[in-house]
Order: C-alpha cells, then sequence, then structure tokens
C-alpha cells in the first residue's frame, strides 16, 4: 500500500464521516466513561488484593 492509495482511501473515507448527533454523542460519552469506571474498578480491586497479601 502505497503512500498515494492511503491518502485516496482515507480522503473517500473522510467524505463519507458524517458529525455525530447530539445523541449519538452523548451515547459515546456514556460508554467512554462507563469503561473508565469499569477499569479503574478493576484496578482497585486488584490493588486492595495485593495489599492484603
Amino acid at each position: 500500500m502505497g503512500l498515494r492509495s492511503f491518502f485516496e482511501s482515507a480522503s473517500r473515507l473522510l467524505k463519507l464521516a458524517t458529525k455525530p448527533g447530539r445523541t449519538e454523542l452523548w451515547l459515546s460519552i456514556k460508554i467512554c466513561f462507563l469503561g473508565i469506571i469499569v477499569i479503574g474498578g478493576i484496578g482497585y480491586i486488584i490493588r486492595l488484593i495485593g495489599n492484603v497479601l
């Protein structure tokens, strides 16, 4: 895959891309925060187990 074909496919992708609506954006934000909370909770539990051992 050459540089020219990369730019052609990137420009095709940008032409198809649209701005997310308000509800879609809010859903993405909620999913990201949920993922951060879950990963933080897992890290906290691992740290608690490590302190007990």
